[in-house]
């Protein structure tokens, strides 16, 4: 999705996830603790590379799985450079959404450091059926992804959920007039 909307509106995407991938090829981690480590500075840097970008006027997409975590760091930068602020929530039914995690993780072109947890690079690479007996089950995923926030997260501005149960059912021209009038908003406020 951060692609496409990337395209439609060339801008520039500031992705946590690929922050991480730099940091788990170039510093690795040997346990669990320092992947936790990693993902806290790929999130400063992801709201380093924001900060520079608004105090620039830029506008940009800023791609994570945000949660109630999250909004304090976003919202203190949305309020000190007074930016104007889309979220776009990806949602849909979780048994959906669960199945495609547990495809993901086995995926051979999903980033392995995001995958295991305590040594990267891997000493010995997880099989397939490794990686499936040690995913998290299907009532504890919704139970985090409720706790966490996932669905209600809300930087500020407007929000827009799409429901990606079924991505040949979401309606990509609705979701652009939305923007557009979004940023006619935005900049009639200006």
């Amino acid at each position: 999705m951060a692609k496409a909307l990337a395209e439609k509106w060339k801008l520039p995407v500031v992705s946590k996830d690929s922050i991480k991938e730099l940091l788990y090829d170039t510093i690795g981690f040997q346990s669990r603790a320092e992947k936790v480590s990693l993902g806290i500075a790929g999130m400063e840097i992801m709201y380093y590379v924001a900060e520079q970008l608004m105090k620039a006027g830029f506008p940009f997409i800023l791609e994570n799985n945000f949660e109630y975590a999250s909004e304090r760091g976003i919202k203190t930068l949305l309020e000190k450079y007074q930016y104007p602020a889309l979220t776009i929530i990806l949602t849909g039914d979780y048994k959906e959404i669960y199945r495609r995690f547990l495809e993901r993780d086995i995926s051979p072109d999903r980033h392995r450091g995001h995958v295991v947890n305590d040594c990267f690079p891997e000493k010995k690479e997880r099989s397939q059926e490794e990686i499936k007996a040690s995913a998290i089950s299907y009532e504890d995923y919704v139970h985090s992804a409720r706790k966490r926030g996932f669905d209600d997260f809300f930087a500020g501005g407007k929000r827009i959920k799409v429901d990606t149960t079924d991505f040949s059912k979401i309606d990509m021209e609705e979701l652009f007039s939305q923007i557009a009038a979004w940023k006619g908003e935005v900049l009639q406020e200006k």
